[in-house]
């Protein structure tokens, strides 16, 4: 799905590099020899993967607000990428209730500015937008959403990345028509793996729930939602990035990018796999707390980037799960967390 050599030396420029999923992404770019240069604010949590990853000492890494168009666009510059990959945003539903107007600042305004960024700098060949699922009207059916369904986010959050998506649209249409530049939306699901300290997460909750030896509370154990790990969609972004550049006329556009329908789990039963993964005695607790509206039934239909690519998830759930508790019980017996993040990137690439 991805060539190595496709990335050896290329320049790449990653918004949201020291949250999460741009750990991850971070060091599969950094194993393929990309030359990297970060954009983002500092961790958004402590402990943080992208300090266990080893990743400031070896990629360009630039602390700052995407806010700050300034500061933005002279980074950009400097770096001079070919491929930008924007994932710096503000991701967590709950907070967006708390915070709403920094909400749409940074998932929109940063979308705008990075967005000028690419319109600015003749170096960028292919950018890939990176939303979420949670961007359709979601009318809780059983269907999966697809590209071409209506976008409007219920909550400031999921809203906030509809806006993305249109702002991303406008710009495509105004500004790279010509095809020199390509891009495109990726819309992910859930994502679950090592190394995410997040607050209102399912599987942060739960591993820090089984080091404190309590029980896991769910706070709404009937919601489904598509889960995957973390490498599924850092390794499709890669993909569309990489045939976008190639053929930006055949591949630019808009990916859902989720699992199979198998792995739409509810909350509660991702909960028994995570229990069973870990085992000792692991359980949890239906602790419904209420509060502000989350969707309780959403799921994509992945049709087209399969049919466009021959994509298709390598890790189900139970794997996934298994590699999150893998990768967490080696870093609570202080193993090298980067050592074990590179084992999984490695498997994972072998298709094991």
């Amino acid at each position: 799905m991805v060539t190595g050599e496709f990335w050896r030396g290329r320049r790449v420029f990653l918004t949201g590099h020291t949250g999460f999923k741009g750990s991850w992404m971070s060091r599969v770019l950094l194993n393929m020899g990309a030359e990297l240069t970060g954009y983002s604010l500092p961790a958004p949590t402590q402990p943080n993967l992208f300090s266990m990853a080893g990743l400031e000492g070896n990629i360009k890494s630039i602390i700052g607000d995407i806010r700050d168009f300034e500061k933005l666009n002279d980074a950009v510059k400097k770096s001079s990428p070919e491929i930008i990959i924007h994932m710096a945003a503000q991701p967590i539903v709950r907070e967006s209730y708390k915070d709403p107007r920094y909400t749409y600042e940074a998932n929109v305004m940063g979308t705008v500015n990075i967005l000028e960024c690419v319109r600015l700098c003749e170096s960028v060949k292919s950018f890939v937008n990176v939303t979420t699922d949670k961007v359709y009207h979601n009318r809780e059916w059983c269907w999966g959403y697809r590209e071409e369904d209506s976008l409007n986010g219920y909550d400031p959050y999921s809203n906030s990345k509809s806006c993305s998506e249109l702002v991303t649209s406008s710009y495509k249409n105004s500004f790279f028509g010509d095809g020199k530049t390509a891009v495109s939306t990726a819309r992910a699901g859930n994502v679950i793996g090592g190394g995410d300290f997040a607050p209102d997460r399912i599987i942060p909750d739960c591993i820090r729930a089984v080091m404190k030896k309590e029980p896991i509370v769910v706070r709404n154990p009937h919601s489904t939602r598509p889960y995957q790990h973390v490498l599924e969609p850092v390794f499709a972004y890669l993909m569309i990035a990489e045939k976008q550049y190639e053929e930006p006329g055949k591949y630019a556009g808009s990916y859902n990018v989720g699992p199979d329908d198998c792995d739409c789990l509810t909350t509660g039963e991702l909960a028994d796999v995570f229990c069973s993964a870990w085992g000792g005695g692991a359980k949890w607790e239906n602790k419904w707390r209420g509060g502000p509206h989350e969707a309780n039934f959403l799921k994509l239909d992945c049709s087209k980037i399969k049919k466009s690519f021959g994509w298709r998830p390598r890790w189900h759930i139970a794997k996934a799960v298994a590699k999150t508790c893998e990768w967490s019980k080696a870093w609570l017996a202080g193993k090298d967390a980067a050592a074990a993040m590179d084992c999984q990137i490695k498997e994972y690439m072998r298709g094991e």
